[in-house]
């Protein structure tokens, strides 16, 4: 876990996501506030002939509070009309995973049993660990949205809907690169969500989020799309590849996975994480981004994900000024923007193109860059085995490289 100095920015605290670990949860309810009285029967007052002090009858109170209770112009408004229509189709995922917990070497000393005798345990330790979180329906045969880390390693998945069915769910794939997750039970003519494109989604615009925060089925909440684009070093969550809508709509735990919806109740992203101990900040998966991974889920139970085979860092005038200072006459920096290639993998497919350490990118597929994370999505667009063209400064000499995309190494746990 990174730490925090006091002067370092919110937006640099690592995201936490929000999938909530089941607990028991107690509310206290209050008694005595029934307003019943002490007095005798005789003693107390009939309402229905009460007259106040100047002979008036109460029939106009009385008319006033039978009000119909029927819905009017200011009951309802745009919230209500998307949660009519979605609530049905987001979901409630209960989880849970057995753990089981080896035990230390040192107990399997005879030393050790001697001195302990009975008291060291002679079998692993088991015990179940449980979540929540949300998901939205998007195929009407049974196929369920969520985030990859509300499923991930769970033995047992458990899907509840609004109108109190409970269906067992089985992990289609998931992908925890983009934390993208498919979730399918068996059943048919589910209600399903509209998606939109979230190339179209822009800062300001209502953001409305249904799911089930700290077990709690069925809330919404609502705010705006706070800001669009935000990276995955933007809020902490390095180990993602994903660009991030920011919201202030509350978002917390069990709103992992759960729809992120535009006034026309489309989803527009999926909810996956907060800014510890901010408030109004969380952020959203793309729906773009997510339907492309979840098709590849659906169809082929994995992603694979376009590798280059470079570290790199964007270039800003402290890192021009630290790379003139060390005196490297390996590295010349001449360039004033764009993104430094700080190391090449051995056998990789940067280094078979010809990148070498000190190499700007000036621009991948004709996008001019100037962050890596801009890099990371270009490649990410082009897809394993295509031809990446790029424009490099190194020294003073300008470049064109074309770069082919290998699969992502599978990592070792």
């Amino acid at each position: 876990m990174r730490t925090n100095t006091p002067g370092q920015a919110f937006w640099q605290k690592p995201a936490i996501y929000v999938l909530l670990p089941l607990v028991s949860v107690g509310v206290a309810l209050l008694s005595g506030c029934a307003g019943s009285s002490n007095r005798p029967p005789s003693e107390q007052t009939n309402p229905q002939s009460l007259e106040d002090s100047t002979g008036t009858s109460d029939s106009t109170q009385r008319t006033a509070s039978n009000r119909p209770l029927t819905p009017t112009q200011e009951d309802s408004n745009f919230v209500v009309e998307v949660v009519k229509k979605v609530e049905p189709a987001v979901v409630r995922i209960n989880t849970s995973q057995t753990v089981r917990r080896q035990l230390p070497e040192e107990f399997n000393d005879p030393f050790f049993r001697r001195f302990f005798g009975d008291g060291i345990p002679t079998q692993p330790q088991e015990r179940v660990q449980r979540g929540v979180g949300s998901g939205f329906v998007i195929n009407s045969k049974g196929l369920i949205l969520t985030n990859s880390h509300v499923v991930n390693k769970a033995d047992i998945v458990t899907v509840s809907f609004s109108d109190g069915r409970s269906l067992d769910g089985k992990v289609l794939g998931e992908d925890p690169l983009t934390d993208i997750a498919v979730v399918q039970v068996s059943a048919n003519n589910l209600p399903t969500v509209e998606l939109a494109s979230s190339t179209q989604v822009q800062p300001g615009q209502w953001a409305i989020a249904i799911g089930n925060p700290l077990g709690l089925q069925e809330t919404v909440t609502v705010g705006v799309v706070s800001a669009i684009d935000r990276s995955s070093s933007d809020i902490g969550a390095t180990d993602k590849r994903v660009p991030f809508i920011q919201t202030d709509a509350a978002i917390n735990p069990g709103n992992s996975g759960g729809p992120l919806l535009n006034a026309r109740g489309q989803v527009i992203g999926v909810n996956t994480a907060i800014i510890q101990g901010a408030q109004g900040i969380g952020f959203a998966i793309p729906i773009d981004t997510a339907k492309r991974i979840a098709d590849q889920l659906i169809t082929k139970g994995r992603v694979e994900h376009p590798f280059l085979g470079v570290k790199m860092v964007s270039l800003t005038p402290e890192i021009k000024q630290r790379l003139s200072n060390s005196r490297n006459p390996n590295i010349r920096v001449d360039a004033d923007q764009g993104v430094l290639i700080v190391q090449v993998v051995q056998g990789s497919p940067a280094d078979r193109s010809g990148l070498k350490p000190g190499d700007v990118i000036q621009s991948v597929n004709n996008q001019p860059v100037t962050k890596a994370e801009q890099v990371q999505q270009q490649v990410e667009n082009s897809g394993v085995g295509g031809q990446l063209p790029m424009k490099v400064q190194r020294g003073g000499q300008a470049l064109d490289l074309t770069v082919q995309p290998a699969p992502l190494p599978a990592r070792t746990e």
